[in-house]
């Protein structure tokens, strides 16, 4: 499966998955269509990024002037290992610089700066970069970066893939902008789901094949179908597993879902598992089942069960969420008494995969 390389990383930790420069500029750009202010006298940290191999800098130090930014922070860090010399290929933006040392590498992480015309020829961009050692080794959770995100106001970055949980935790504790690419399986984490049930955070505009693929090193293998070498050498896994979450408003989130009627979706749905068929209730829940996002009948008002994906549509002014099956704390009025210690819903004696509850509005 396309997934699979990204399942093996977070077993495995093998966090180091590059987001691709297109992708990137695909997804802010939807954010500046609705507010094209958004980033204008703001600071910009973006953690866990060096500009050697993530396109997150590079993308805001080339734009840094066209959106007015005050500040552009980000922070690498340092994997400490005996083999530094063989993982860790310093390009001529540092060896070409004084502080640059090799055995600081192995244990430091590195915080690089853009906020005025170092280079002195009259703009602000990628070539007035300025970089230096911290003092630690660049962990998110370390005092040193909180910081730094405490100092700004907007946090963008792929975190690491097996600390996703954390992660969310260290930003929304923070009670700032950002935006961040997670797993699909994350809308329904125990630190996720209530955020995005009380309209705190919610779905970027891109999830599945809208995020194109991740670029990873030589040691990676090039799992699934739809994995590649590009034509500049760089190895892509594509995967349709991914998303981005938020709390930046856009306008996609507020885009009405165009449904029609209980009866017309059983006579002309183009699914088979809806046309001609009767929505059926589960075993477990006093709520039907709607195996399809666009099978959502506009006449049914009572709790329906929907797919996670569904959140990639989801208007908080035409639905309300009531809750989901894995981690989503469903008040027990909606469960039927003799099934209550099941979350998992159940249809006709089989079990369903996860589900998010919701009523209209």
């Amino acid at each position: 499966m396309a997934h699979s390389g990204l399942t093996k990383a977070k077993k495995s930790k093998a966090d180091e998955f590059y987001t691709q420069y297109i992708d990137v500029e695909k997804e802010i750009n939807a954010y500046l269509e609705y507010n094209p202010n958004l980033f204008k006298g703001k600071i910009i940290l973006l953690p866990c990024d060096d500009p050697e191999w993530s396109n997150f800098t590079k993308y805001f130090a080339q734009n840094f002037e066209r959106f007015g930014i005050k500040k552009l922070i980000s922070t690498s860090y340092a994997q400490e290992s005996k083999d530094i010399d063989t993982i860790y290929q310093p390009t001529l933006f540092e060896t070409n610089t004084p502080q640059f040392d090799i055995k600081k590498t192995k244990i430091k992480g590195k915080i690089f700066k853009l906020d005025n015309d170092i280079s002195g020829d009259g703009k602000i961009d990628i070539n007035d970069l300025q970089w230096e050692y911290l003092e630690g080794n660049g962990d998110f959770n370390s005092n040193e970066v909180k910081e730094l995100r405490d100092e700004a106001d907007i946090i963008i970055t792929n975190p690491p893939f097996s600390l996703f949980r954390d992660f969310v935790q260290w930003v929304v504790s923070a009670q700032k902008q950002f935006l961040i690419i997670g797993n699909i399986n994350a809308i329904t984490y125990k630190e996720v789901f209530p955020l995005i049930k009380a309209n705190k955070i919610w779905l970027g505009t891109g999830m599945g094949r809208w995020i194109s693929g991740f670029i990873v090193p030589e040691s990676y293998e090039l799992y699934g179908s739809e994995a590649k070498i590009d034509s500049d050498g760089n190895r892509i896994i594509a995967t349709n597993n991914c998303l981005w979450l938020t709390n930046i408003d856009h306008g996609k989130r507020h885009q009405p879902l165009s449904l029609m009627s209980m009866s017309d979706n059983i006579k002309y749905s183009s699914h088979k598992k809806v046309k001609g068929q009767e929505y059926t209730k589960y075993d477990n829940y006093d709520a039907i089942e709607v195996p399809f996002t666009d099978a959502i009948p506009s006449d049914y008002d009572g709790v329906m069960g929907v797919p996670i994906t569904f959140l990639d549509k989801y208007n908080p002014e035409q639905f309300e969420i009531i809750g989901a099956s894995d981690n989503g704390a469903v008040d027990n009025k909606y469960k039927t008494p003799h099934f209550k210690k099941h979350n998992e819903p159940y249809l006709e004696g089989k079990k369903r995969y996860k589900r998010i509850f919701i009523k209209s509005k």
